[in-house]
């Protein structure tokens, strides 16, 4: 009775153990399997392959996304926003006629400006003025930076440094109000976005002060050239200059506004490439209506006829207003913004970790030294 209990006993004993081994048996090959797997992984799916599009068509209802946009345009109606000009050329080129034109009101210095009598200025003096500009509830600050005295005299040489001055004495105020430890919910704008520099209509090439100038300009801030009276030549001399100034602002490496390497696509590509074509655009202002078919044009009367100033057939102006506002004027603001004061901003940061925490003091592209800070109007 003993013999077969404990063989009963030991019979009963054997399964467990087995099934032990097996397990174990099935554990082992699991983790070679396991092993394998790690070995030879599977193709993973980038970040990007696990993003979806999901579409309009595809949404269960009305999420309004799309309203964002209405939200934007909201604030910037409430708050306005600015956008800061600059127009240099020599004296009598049409300055201040052509700007009363682009904005259609007096917003020129010499129009805003009481009992004002043309002087030429012995040295070049930078001074601006500011309007509130409102158009179906939008509003801009516009600042017209003016520059009497450029090109004037007889020896011309370096007469582009106080404009060089200017223009970084502005990147320098929004770099320190933007370093403040306190510093304002909006930041006042004050960067140069856009400069409009003015050729006379020699129908010849670029004269030394205009390749000297905008090589150096176009560096730090965005550059429109224009032909200022442009009804003083004939259709086939205009074509000839502009070709001519095309090959010479090529040949010296100028940059001028809109620049290739900041198309951001190929809509952006194609559109500007129809503007490159045009520039240096060929421009005559007047601030003067005239009748013609029974319609108000703009234009300027002449013993030939009416030239209309908005008629692209007769000049470029429209193709000028289109670029500086109705197409462009965020983008110049965005190229003054990220391109060149974004250099500038790095450029200044640079020195300053070179020499210590605090800023140095702002120095010329030639490498000369502020006077000092009471005159640097920062």
């Amino acid at each position: 009775m003993r013999e077969d209990t404990a063989q009963e006993q030991g019979l009963d004993l054997e399964p467990p153990v087995r099934m032990e081994e097996e397990k174990e048996v099935m554990e082992e090959m699991e983790v070679e399997e396991r092993v394998v797997e790690i070995e030879h992984p599977l193709p993973c799916l980038s970040e990007s392959d696990t993003q979806g599009i999901i579409k309009g068509r595809d949404l269960f209802g009305y999420v309004g996304i799309e309203a964002v946009l209405d939200q934007m345009r909201r604030k910037t109606m409430k708050a306005g926003f600015e956008f800061n000009i600059m127009v240099v050329g020599q004296s009598g080129l049409g300055k201040s006629t052509l700007v009363n034109t682009l904005f259609k009101s007096k917003v020129s210095r010499k129009s805003c400006t009481p009992n004002y009598e043309e002087q030429i200025s012995k040295t070049v003096h930078l001074q601006s003025v500011s309007h509130i500009i409102e158009e179906k509830g939008v509003k801009m600050k516009l600042t017209v930076i003016d520059t009497p005295g450029f090109g004037d005299q007889i020896n011309n040489e370096n007469c582009w440094e106080p404009i060089v001055q200017y223009v970084n004495e502005q990147y320098e105020k929004y770099l320190k109000e933007e370093l403040n430890v306190n510093r304002k919910k909006r930041i006042p704008d004050s960067r140069v976005h856009g400069c409009v520099y003015f050729l006379p209509a020699t129908g010849h090439w670029l004269r030394p002060i205009d390749v000297e100038f905008m090589r150096r300009l176009g560096k730090i801030v965005s550059i429109v050239p224009v032909i200022a009276k442009a009804d003083t030549l004939t259709l086939e001399e205009r074509l000839e200059f502009k070709q001519r100034i095309r090959q010479d602002l090529q040949a010296n490496g100028i940059r001028v506004y809109p620049q290739k390497e900041y198309d951001e696509d190929a809509e952006d590509r194609i559109l500007n490439d129809k503007i490159r074509e045009n520039i240096p655009f060929a421009v005559v202002g007047t601030d003067k209506e005239h009748q013609v078919n029974g319609n108000k044009v703009l234009g300027r009367k002449t013993k030939w006829g009416i030239i209309e100033v908005e008629n692209v057939a007769h000049c470029e102006f429209a193709h000028l207003r289109d670029l500086l506002i109705r197409s462009h004027l965020q983008d110049l603001k965005d190229v003054t913004h990220n391109i060149h004061y974004e250099t500038y901003r790095v450029k200044r940061l640079n020195e300053s970790n070179a020499n210590g925490l605090a800023l140095s003091p702002l120095t010329l592209e030639n490498g000369t030294l502020e006077k000092s800070d009471a005159e640097s109007h920062l």
